[in-house]
């Protein structure tokens, strides 16, 4: 479904950020033209995350890149540049994720684009904000997990700072540029205004963290404590963690103690009556737990507590994920084409009206678009 059909986006971002964000307007309809410099275009073309690329191009710059039209543009040179101007004027939403200040030496500030186009949505992403002595740092997400205090609510207490293994901070800034964007676009439909939508990865880092930080404001400034058994989560009590059993792992949520205790069969548990031990105490409960649970196959373990309502799952690796009959419902694959080139990748997760937003156009060649853009857009 094109929900944002006729919405002409200019996507000058690159890496993973921004062009996720463009990505994610892309799958609801809108037309995205990304804006690349000659000969490199955006880096990610070449940014491998693994030993897998496609046509010379990484994989990652393809599944955030789909069904996206590239133009070819100096912005060092007058010539082109006088053309992306005339591009803007037609455009309804920028996006971009340089640092501070390099959109204003170019003369692409918000001020001078909105001289440009009075309407537009000019969409940003930085790493650390325009204020303050970190404003000009590198917005790089492992950089950010480790500033932003993140990276001490994973692992166990002993294992020292662990960052997620995933782009974190790209992903959520993205997300919360997008809704930015979408809010500001539906002021502009209501009264023609256009709006500045400004994200820092460090905000959206913090944000991700409220339930964290907000315990910290108030409990008198205690910093998280993971536990040093089966830690999940730095705020949560016992059980909560992932255990290895006799032939796998379990991961157990939150739920009572002592009712665990009757349902494995574990009398150790037992006295554990008092909610407030679940947390106070939640090392030894989770010591307990851990050699209790080796005795029996998680299959076993499922049977009695699932039935009991304790919210409770296996744990699965790629391999496994990828067979479940749970996994192959929600369709969550989707394979793009480009020639003869043919890339595996997830699809949009959102659905509308029931519908699934599959999209299986290739990340374009880098300028395909050029010329049939100049001569539809009239560009000199």
């Amino acid at each position: 479904m094109k929900l944002l059909k006729d919405v002409l986006v200019l996507d000058f971002s690159q890496f993973l950020s921004g062009p996720s964000a463009s990505l994610r307007l892309a799958d609801m309809g809108a037309r995205v033209i990304k804006i690349e410099r000659p000969e490199v275009g955006d880096i990610c073309r070449t940014l491998y995350v693994s030993d897998t690329d496609v046509d010379g191009e990484s994989t990652i710059f393809h599944a955030i890149n789909r069904n996206k039209e590239s133009f070819v543009a100096d912005l060092k040179i007058e010539k082109d540049l006088s053309k992306i101007r005339q591009l803007i004027s037609k455009a309804d939403i920028l996006i971009h994720n340089f640092r501070p200040g390099v959109m204003a030496r170019i003369g692409l500030s918000y001020e001078q684009v909105k001289a440009m186009k009075l309407g537009i949505i000019y969409g940003e992403i930085c790493g650390y904000g325009h204020e303050g002595e970190w404003k000009d740092n590198p917005g790089q997400d492992l950089l950010l997990q480790s500033v932003s205090g993140l990276v001490w609510l994973s692992g166990n207490r002993q294992d020292g700072p662990m960052p997620m293994g995933v782009a974190v901070a790209d992903i959520l800034s993205s997300t919360h540029l997008i809704q930015g964007i979408l809010a500001a676009y539906l002021n502009y439909l209501n009264t023609g205004e256009g709006s500045l939508v400004q994200v820092s990865m460090l905000e959206s880092l913090l944000d991700f963290q409220f339930e964290a930080l907000t315990s910290y404001y108030n409990d008198g400034k205690q910093l998280p404590q993971r536990s040093d058994v089966n830690n999940a989560h730095a705020y949560i009590a016992a059980p909560y963690g992932i255990y290895r059993t006799l032939d796998g792992l379990l991961a157990l949520a939150m739920c009572k103690i002592d009712q665990l205790g009757v349902l494995l069969n574990c009398d150790k548990l037992l006295p554990f009556t008092d909610p407030k031990e679940w947390y106070n105490r939640r090392d030894e409960i989770k010591t307990i737990l851990k050699y209790h649970l080796l005795l029996k196959p998680t299959k076993e373990w499922l049977e009695v507590l699932e039935p009991a309502d304790i919210w409770c799952s296996e744990v699965f690796h790629y391999d496994e994920l990828i067979h479940h009959e749970g996994y192959k419902a929600i369709e969550m694959e989707q394979q793009l084409v480009f020639g003869d080139s043919k890339l595996k990748t997830t699809r949009c997760p959102i659905r509308i009206d029931g519908n699934i937003l599959f999209s299986s156009v290739m990340a374009p060649k880098l300028g395909q678009h050029t010329a049939a853009i100049e001569k539809e857009f009239n560009l000199v």
